[in-house]
């Protein structure tokens, strides 16, 4: 079942897409343009197209500061990464590759972004990411983050599309390369993303508090970008850290598979995470990243793998439970699908709680400016402030969020695990689920632009329906689906941006026979509102 890299390698240069057929279009999802070579989806034609966008929106834009490229240890990240090179070499873009020719984490390239930017209002620093995350080892991925550091927003990732499939249409003509070797080549300068990084990490936790409550930690980089980071991580901090796999190999195949199959790098998955769960014992505490780090799975003695929403809201209880010194108008922010538990403990603290839409790039503003102090997705991705207040990274950040699970063991004396048991016993223990149903691409862009109207339903699994949210409470923006909520339960569907299915999420603090009510109503409550709007539209 393992990949064939060769064959993979040799696609990606010598097929050629139809820019007429939709799947192999370049195409922006909330975490860049994704796909494999060896579908048409993700090939040379892409990134050169994709890269000369990006050019040219710099150029528009007047962004002639450094670009920070890295990648991740997928098969078609270096291929992409020199094709990008060659792109950007013609452009005159000052690029900065990793000095020792090392994958690059997410994070690290947004704090390098964000570290230039500093102070500055001219020659900003943006920077491209090449990885599909903790999609299977045949996929390909190719992500732009402006000077903000965050992933790039609509505005700017719809020009570039744009753009790109213009250029694709066009048989590449006006696309500019010349040969580049990544490090030496004009313009191409090395960069220490490790040290830059590694050696900033104290600002954002408190690594002398982990070093003196000697704790044995673990940790798995899932064979991604992230492992030439944490044996620096051990030795800059004197931490007690063992690298417990250390392989590089784009196949992936020390991977146990997920649950369909598959092999994935998601740090979230009990399946993709089964080596790490069997060592739990061994550690204070575990964790491990996907594949370019921007995702973070942790794993105690006593809960096992964490599910994502419980440390998120264990994460909120302890940074703005005297964990961190931040001002009282510092907000809490998470996306329209996850954990309630947050709302509990966030209204519990008297903070202000920010809910957006699905996508990291809603908490981008807040936490630039320092008014959001954290930022977190139920798929396992969040950021949070330094601890004095300012911006650490706008994009997700997976390795700080491990190194937080073990400064809250040493301050707390107790494990993430642990403390989200304690929040449990305050606010109740809420069953979670997601689940996907049949949906048709109509029935898909019916299910995006919903009004609240469109809900006709006054009950949902026995309680009267409180809440019909169509457009996030924060900032009036679009959900791209529906959320419904009762006082002990919501549901939320949104359409899959690549499968004729629409995902439901939904959640309990009634148990598990009660979300099973939630979810089984929840896709009559949608295909009645979909009936509705279809026909008033």
């Amino acid at each position: 079942m393992l990949v064939d890299v060769d064959r993979l390698v040799r696609a990606y240069y010598q097929e050629r897409p139809d820019p007429s057929e939709a799947s192999q279009q370049v195409a922006f999802g909330t975490s860049g343009h994704r796909g494999s070579s060896l579908k048409g989806s993700f090939n040379e034609d892409h990134i050169l197209a994709t890269t000369e966008a990006i050019c040219r929106y710099r150029e528009q834009q007047g962004i002639d500061g450094p670009l920070f490229l890295g990648r991740d240890t997928h098969a078609l990240s270096e291929p992409a990464q020199r094709t990008a090179l060659e792109v950007l070499a013609a452009h005159g873009v000052d690029v900065r590759v990793d000095s020792g020719d090392r994958p690059t984490p997410t994070p690290a390239i947004s704090h390098a972004i964000l570290t230039w930017n500093r102070g500055r209002r001219e020659h900003l620093a943006d920077g491209i990411v090449v990885t599909p995350s903790h999609n299977p080892p045949e996929d390909g991925g190719f992500k732009y983050n402006p000077p903000n550091g965050g992933p790039a927003d609509t505005d700017i990732t719809g020009w570039v599309q744009d753009e790109a499939n213009r250029l694709l249409r066009a048989g590449l003509d006006g696309v500019r390369r010349v040969p580049a070797d990544r490090p030496g080549a004009a313009g191409v300068e090395r960069y220490d993303y490790v040290d830059a990084y590694v050696g900033d990490l104290d600002a954002a936790v408190d690594t002398e508090a982990i070093r003196g409550a000697g704790l044995r930690l673990g940790v798995d980089p899932l064979g991604g970008a992230a492992v030439d980071y944490w044996g620096a991580i051990g030795e800059r901090y004197g931490l007690d850290l063992e690298v417990v796999n250390q392989a590089v190999d784009p196949t992936f195949g020390f991977m146990s598979v997920d649950w369909d199959g598959k092999i994935r790098m998601d740090p979230s998955s009990r399946y993709a995470m089964a080596g790490l769960i069997d060592l739990a014992g061994r550690f204070d505490v575990a964790f491990a990243n996907d594949a370019d780090a921007d995702r973070h799975g942790i794993v105690t003695a006593g809960a096992g793998l964490l599910n994502p929403n419980h440390y998120l809201a264990a994460m909120v209880a302890y940074l703005f439970g005297g964990g961190r010194e931040w001002g009282g108008g510092v907000a809490v922010g998470k996306t329209m699908v996850s954990s309630s538990m947050i709302d509990r403990v966030t209204a519990d603290l008297g903070r202000r709680l920010d809910e957006v839409p699905v996508g990291f790039k809603w908490f981008v503003d807040g936490l630039l400016d320092g008014t959001l102090g954290f930022g977190g997705e139920e798929s396992a991705g969040a950021s949070f402030l330094r601890r004095d207040g300012t911006v650490w990274t706008t994009d997700k950040d997976g390795i700080v969020c491990c190194l937080l699970a073990a400064e809250m063991t040493a301050r707390r004396g107790a494990d993430p695990g642990a403390q989200y048991r304690e929040l449990t016993a305050r606010f109740g223990d809420p069953a979670y689920r997601r689940v996907d149903a049949p949906a048709t691409p109509e029935q898909k862009a019916v299910l995006k632009r919903l009004s609240a109207g469109d809900v006709q339903a006054s009950e949902l699994a026995g309680e009267p329906i409180a809440d019909v949210l169509t457009a996030a409470p924060s900032n009036g923006a679009a959900l791209g689906g529906v959320k419904v909520g009762t006082e002990h339960g919501w549901f939320a569907a949104r359409p899959s941006g690549t499968e004729d299915v629409y995902k439901v999420y939904a959640e309990s603090f009634l148990g598990t026979g009660h979300l099973e009510r939630i979810l089984e109503e929840a896709t009559a409550v949608v295909s009645a509102a979909l009936e509705s709007a279809g026909a008033s539209g």
